[in-house]
């Protein structure tokens, strides 16, 4: 079978919009376009209605104990944002101190180092060199001035899938808030809101073949009942907490994806896990000194992150030039600096620069991944000064 190039490995960063979902949102363009605010017309029942199926769907997908719970936002960094700050403002007068982990996404790194700013105390915790937090180290960092926690389900470079259920269990019995950015985890692998015991859970479309600029965020209403300080202020939609006119189809879109991804979880998650394994024993196998970052086995099923010694992550991806990766370095305009992710792992001085993320997703196929794993080992041959065989 031949492989039509570019080949896209990167389904961390973005998905492909399945073409399903496309044909779910288009009659919300150009029929079923009114406004899911408007209450005196059947234009507006009608997307009223599409957004409470989507709305159900995740509500469904999460495991929340209603629907009401789900408040939809403009993607992952809102739901994060409203989170963070939205509990420390109103929550205040209990408290002023924040625990998160140093691999977190920078959208809850950034909240909470600017809550620090405005005088919130903060702590950020370690990892093992697994990417791993130790639910022990977030009992160890409570107070009785803790009043929310903030850890990733699945992380968004090394895949690292955290004990999110004894995270939760320690700050249930401390009577602490518990959020997470559950945004690669949802459609890939189970998310339980009371198995976890979270009390916000922040999700975003575009992750899982949805359309972009679409997100969402759990607010847990039942024990404890939660109230937020609102980001945006105006209409009072989404029952106060979001104001702004809701993106019917993009919500029709979101709804579709998740529920295409929860039918197809398990049979995809046994597919990308067999693909990842392929890659990474071709890429072990005829390759000296790659090294896996992240746990071998808690991750996410689609999720590769490996170090090349002695190469140049940069230097390679622009070698794949038929071949979209990325890097585990984010790159300043003179400097190269490992991501912060990668750097909390603690790796040997120089062993970050050759980090490259691999994300598979539903439309790669075994030729792809074969055509792939040859490119790299060609380009790293060639980057390490050896001839291919």
């Amino acid at each position: 079978m031949s492989v039509e190039l570019p080949i896209y490995l990167d389904n961390h960063a973005t998905t492909r919009v399945d073409p399903r979902v496309v044909d779910a949102m288009l009659p919300f363009y150009s029929e079923d376009y009114g406004n899911a605010a408007s209450k005196s017309h059947a234009f507006g029942w009608r997307a009223e209605a599409a957004v409470e199926i989507a709305r159900e769907t995740l509500a469904n997908a999460i495991g929340a104990g209603s629907p009401r719970e789900v408040v939809f936002t403009s993607g992952a960094t809102e739901s994060n944002n409203l989170a963070l700050k939205g509990v420390a403002e109103m929550r205040r007068n209990r408290g002023d101190h924040l625990v998160t982990v140093a691999t977190e996404h920078a959208s809850v790194l950034d909240p909470c180092r600017y809550l620090e700013s405005r005088g919130f105390r903060l702590t950020v915790l370690p990892v093992d060199r697994d990417g791993l937090v130790d639910p022990e180290a977030v009992r160890q960092a409570l107070s009785d001035a803790t009043i929310l926690v903030s850890v990733m389900a699945a992380n968004n470079e090394i895949g690292v899938l955290q004990p999110l259920e004894a995270i939760g269990a320690i700050c249930r019995e401390r009577e602490v808030l518990f959020h997470t950015d559950a945004v690669q985890a949802l459609g890939k692998v189970p998310v339980d809101v009371d198995g976890w015991q979270v009390d916000l859970l922040s999700v975003s479309a575009h992750k899982l073949y949805g359309p972009k600029g679409v997100g969402a965020l759990y607010v847990r209403r039942r024990r404890p009942r939660l109230r937020l300080v609102p980001l945006l202020h105006g209409g009072g939609h989404e029952r106060g907490l979001r104001s702004g006119t809701l993106p019917v189809p993009s919500i029709v879109g979101f709804g579709r994806a998740l529920a295409l991804c929860e039918a197809e979880r398990a049979a995809e998650a046994r597919r990308l896990q067999g693909l990842r394994e392929r890659l990474r024993e071709r890429l072990q196998g005829e390759l000296a000194g790659v090294r896996l970052l992240g746990h071998a086995t808690r991750r996410l099923p689609g999720n590769l992150n490996v170090a090349f010694e002695g190469v140049d992550a940069d230097a390679l991806i622009v070698a794949l030039h038929d071949v979209a990766v990325s890097s585990g370095s984010a790159c300043t305009s003179a400097t190269p600096e490992p991501s912060h992710v990668v750097a909390a792992l603690g790796l040997e001085r120089g062993a970050e620069r050759g980090s490259v993320r691999f994300g598979l997703g539903r439309f790669n196929t075994q030729e792809e991944i074969d055509y792939a794993a040859s490119r790299v080992i060609e380009e790293v041959r060639k980057l390490r000064g050896a001839a291919p065989s």
